[in-house]
């Protein structure tokens, strides 16, 4: 009678589990599906970055005693240290690990926790997921597909690392793969947990990418201070396990059995929150807005919801400015006589003295991020409407235009905010020439808007494909990233409208491009609210 007693426990306990993910698997398929440009964007960048950096730095440095120069120029640069770590060998793998291994950790948690929050949080919020569980499908199943979405897209990942890199070392590549893998799938475990505490999807985003901000600040403290990653801020830091990983450095395999293990401690910490809550809700709960005062127009709500990425974007470009400026002088020593460094960065940032055109090229990296802060602010309008938010708004005495013009003066007014901030961090990180390094960075501006104008566009005419203003971003993002090191041709980088801008500080100032990236941002707005104002919402 205990056996069989016992026994039907078990199966009770194990239908029990099979009823929680049910429908697991066509939720992945669709999933899949919506993602289906997204994806694909972010793993072809990341990947795209990482493959191309074996020949960037053979062209840079071609012998092996240049790259033992290097090594011994990082151990005394602390500078640049907290922006790329330690070195930890001279191979052309390690000095590539060394280079890209951070940002493409750091790229791959960010696409993971898009994903997860999307098909989680996102779902819940928009009521889809209600209409969703109405069907066969279990408890956990949601949970579930989002994290095996973020682990097909992490996987894919690390196969092409692990492929175009075999031919520098089968072992190195097989480590940095699966290290910056693991800490996409990390961050997509800590979105999982974040998503079931928080009742907003925007709120889930914005504390999971400030830890990963915060990680990153953690490790750059560690580096700076130590020259082999043993600093226990680093220890502190997903991404300073990346690197103690020390892939085609006498590979420590322990520290993915680390990631891997922290990956799934936070995987169960995230499957017992979803299965303790009613779906819709969360455990930490919403303050409610004011009823009237502050809300009593269209771009005063815009501005309450959109005002925390705000305040997060200015504070990571401040400091991202000041870490720029107070590595420009070690920078342009580490470059020294090395003339393939020397062309790239003249590339980048024109062909005036060197620190100028070091200046001038990370000023224009901080463009190209600033076009990511744009893309998103405009979207939020699109999660607005297909949510259904926007319909209750519009209902109202709020025009369409009026209730787009609150989030567009937002996006398009804070990209001159960040970009503002960015030059006052640099100008006080670097010490001198605070009125060329702003304007460095507010000539910026007309590029960046092109690139929200052409959000704008999509959003308006074609809503449903909104999504492919990532992939618009992305594209330029590696354009500008890679274009240079790799010596693509100008005219490929002219696709970019960061290629046309003037060359601050140092070279000369030419209003034509301005004005004309400014005419064609303006188009493209307008263009993309005359559709909003002539089509259908979206639900």
């Amino acid at each position: 009678m205990t056996t069989a007693t016992a026994t039907t426990t078990a199966l009770a306990v194990r239908s029990g589990g099979a009823r929680q993910l049910a429908g697991t698997g066509t939720l992945l398929r669709f999933a899949l599906r919506r993602d289906r440009v997204m994806i694909p964007v972010w793993v072809a960048v990341n990947a795209l970055m990482v493959l191309s950096m074996p020949g960037t730095i053979n062209g840079l440095y071609g012998t092996a005693a240049e790259r033992a120069d290097l090594v011994r120029q990082m151990e005394t640069n602390s500078s640049l240290r907290a922006m790329v770590g330690p070195v930890f060998d001279d191979s052309l793998g390690a000095l590539t690990a060394w280079r890209v291994g951070v940002y493409a950790a750091a790229l791959a948690a960010v696409m993971s926790l898009l994903i997860v929050v999307r098909h989680t949080r996102d779902e819940e919020e928009s009521g889809r997921q209600e209409v969703v569980a109405s069907g066969m499908v279990g408890r956990r199943a949601s949970l579930t597909a989002a994290l095996l979405t973020a682990a097909v897209a992490n996987g894919v990942l690390a196969l092409l690392v692990v492929a175009g890199l075999a031919g520098q070392g089968t072992s190195g590549a097989l480590a940095l793969g699966l290290g910056v893998a693991g800490v996409g799938m990390l961050f997509a475990t800590m979105a999982a947990i974040v998503a079931q505490l928080t009742e907003s999807a925007r709120l889930a985003r914005g504390l999971t990418a400030a830890v990963l901000g915060g990680a990153f600040v953690l490790r750059a403290a560690g580096d700076s201070a130590t020259v082999d990653g043993s600093s226990v801020l680093t220890w502190l830091s997903p991404l300073g396990w990346l690197e103690n990983l020390r892939a085609f450095a006498a590979e420590r395999w322990w520290v993915l059995l680390l990631i891997a293990g922290a990956a799934a401690v936070q995987g169960a910490v995230a499957y017992g929150l979803a299965g303790r809550r009613d779906l819709g809700m969360s455990f930490l709960p919403t303050r409610p807005g004011p009823a009237a005062g502050r809300l009593r127009t269209a771009g005063a709500l815009a501005w309450r919801l959109q005002r925390g990425s705000v305040l997060g974007w200015s504070i990571g470009f401040f400091l991202a400015g000041v870490v720029y400026g107070g590595m420009t002088e070690g920078a342009a020593d580490l470059v020294g006589d090395n003339e393939q460094a020397r062309e790239i960065i003249e590339r980048m940032g024109g062909q005036a003295g060197l620190t100028d055109a070091f200046v001038s090229a990370m000023v224009g990296m901080l463009g190209l991020i600033a076009a990511l802060y744009v893309v998103a602010s405009v979207l939020r309008l699109n999660g607005e409407e297909t949510s259904g938010r926007a319909e209750p708004v519009l209902a109202g005495a709020v025009g369409r235009l009026r209730w787009a013009a609150g989030h567009l003066v937002i996006a398009f007014g804070g990209a001159a905010f960040i970009m503002l901030l960015a030059g006052l961090g640099f100008a006080l990180g670097y010490g001198r020439d605070a009125g060329a390094i702003l304007g460095a960075c507010l000539v910026q501006l007309p590029a960046v808007w092109v690139i929200g104008g052409a959000a704008v566009l999509l959003h308006g005419v074609l809503p449903r494909g909104a999504v492919a203003a990532w992939g618009v971003a992305g594209a330029v993002l590696l354009l500008g990233w890679v274009g240079p090191a790799l010596d693509v041709p100008q005219r490929v980088l002219d696709v970019s409208p960061f290629g046309h801008l003037p060359k601050l500080p140092g070279g000369e100032m030419s209003w034509s491009p301005v004005l004309v990236l400014t005419s064609i941002a303006v188009v493209l707005v307008g263009a993309g609210l005359a559709g909003l104002r002539r089509r259908d919402m979206t639900m």
